[in-house]
């Protein structure tokens, strides 16, 4: 088996979807959405996916993946046929979430698509129930998926497309077996697509043994390097934590994603950064699934300042308008540096990437280097002055309102909660982010209280609810 290079796709410049030979309403719905041209990887990767054929896309998160994959699996499908014949594996629960969503929005021209999200954290029943309703496509971490299929509640004999997303981050996190107990019991004659931001070992034995003649196209992420300033300040071990500190008061960003090697730095640096009175919270492997939702839930809706967090636990998160990574540790692995800086800069906007190095950690700062073929970039603590009057604020809170998916809650009716019953702007009112048992629900921090007060007293689904502010 050869992988096909396709060097004509590397360098593909962004074109309209109409060159595709998509149908008329996938058309109508991408303009609706607000997709006027490709992304470079979506140009690279749609004719090769569309056709059929096998494909390894090397690109970074945030650059228009899901869209690739989505559109070339929604074209395959038969909306007639109640069986699953898309099944998308993630690394992890957010990103599952995230993928089915974008995939629901791009099906909405289809005929009634059915999408089912099978992740941990959540119990079988209720997944075993949305299958036996019949579903079209599952998006899922491989445990999960594997434990369905294993009972018996998951089918894959109608299956077409198979797609690997994240790849590499799935390796990382020791989910080969699991890939490959599942791939296994895909039909052979499927089209299998993969995507990777990087191309270690592990991918090229997944795509020897369970691909067929794939083509790879591999998208620069040349804009996402150019729009990342990177610098790096010397610390020593003592002043670390308070050099994180005048950062944060001197560049004021809105949300920062702050890296430790591991949990023991992520609790001390986030007991630290409180006691200086910033808003921070940490993710770390051991979080149970609620926990992790609502640290979760209050950094992307801008209502905390600082999320402390290790590599494993930060995978999959995907966070858009991150305004700067702090490296508090430097990263033994090179690859790992740039997965942890690539997660600003997103979308054409300008992100800041700050390092923190010691004398000892100096070695690997080359490595990072030698692997970027950039030089590091050194400036001075001590120019970090404070800039701005007060505390560093997120300029949001959350409401959590007790009841979410089993109380059959949706975004909607808390948006009409809060505008239509009780009186706020639209503009008032953030992310709502509806999970198993709870609803987040972002706020302005000046209505805070009284949008808490005035849910505590009114109706959410014609029911009443339990409301209370976190974080603050």
């Amino acid at each position: 088996m050869g992988i096909h290079d396709n060097p004509a796709m590397t360098n593909t410049t962004t074109r309209s979807f109409d060159t595709l030979g998509l149908n008329p309403a996938t058309l109508d719905n991408l303009r609706q959405l607000g997709y006027l041209t490709m992304t470079p990887i979506q140009a690279a990767s749609l004719p090769t996916a569309l056709a059929g054929k096998d494909l390894i896309a090397q690109a970074q998160t945030g650059s228009g993946k899901t869209a690739a994959f989505g559109l070339a699996l929604l074209e395959r499908l038969n909306p007639r046929r109640f069986a699953v014949q898309a099944l998308v594996l993630c690394p992890t629960r957010e990103l599952a979430d995230q993928v089915a969503v974008e995939v629901r929005r791009l099906a909405r021209a289809l005929d009634n698509i059915k999408v089912v999200t099978l992740c941990g954290g959540v119990a079988l029943r209720g997944q075993r129930a949305s299958l036996e309703n019949g579903a079209h496509i599952v998006v899922g971490t491989p445990g999960r998926v594997m434990d369905h299929l294993a009972r018996g509640y998951l089918a894959l004999d109608a299956l077409t497309t198979l797609v690997l997303d994240e790849a590499d981050r799935m390796l990382d996190m020791g989910f080969l077996d699991d890939i490959v107990t599942v791939t296994k019991q895909c039909p052979p004659e499927r089209q299998t697509l993969l995507f990777s931001a990087t191309y270690p070992e592990g991918i090229e034995k997944l795509a020897k043994q369970f691909m067929r003649s794939p083509e790879q196209v591999t998208v620069a992420d040349g804009t996402a390097k150019s729009l990342i300033e990177q610098r790096f300040y010397e610390v020593t071990r003592p002043t670390r934590f308070e050099v994180v500190a005048r950062l944060l008061n001197h560049f004021r960003p809105v949300s920062t994603l702050a890296f430790c090697n591991t949990k023991q730095q992520c609790k001390d640096l986030v007991t630290y950064l409180q006691q200086q009175g910033f808003s921070a919270l940490a993710l770390y492997g051991e979080l149970e699934q609620r926990e992790r939702d609502q640290v979760l839930a209050q950094f992307a809706n801008r209502s905390t300042s600082v999320l402390v967090a290790t590599d494993v636990a930060s995978r999959g998160i995907d966070i858009k308008e991150l305004s700067a990574v702090i490296n508090v540790d430097i990263t033994p692995d090179p690859e790992v540096h740039v997965h942890r800086i690539g997660r600003t800069g997103r979308a054409g906007e300008s992100g800041l990437a700050l390092s923190l190095a010691a004398m000892y950690e100096m070695g690997a700062v080359g490595k990072i280097e030698q692997y970027q073929k950039l030089p590091s970039t050194w400036y001075k603590v001590d120019e970090l002055t404070p800039t701005g009057k007060g505390p560093l604020l997120p300029p949001m809170v959350t409401l959590q309102i007790l009841g979410g998916r089993k109380e059959k809650i949706r975004p909607g009716d808390v948006l009409g909660a809060l505008t239509a019953d009780a009186g706020f702007s639209r503009e008032q009112i953030g992310k709502i982010v509806v999970t198993e048992f709870t609803t987040f629900v972002a706020v302005q921090r000046d209505i805070a209280r009284l949008a808490m007060d005035k849910l505590n007293a009114g109706k959410v689904k014609g029911k009443s609810v339990r409301v209370r502010l976190l974080g603050t």
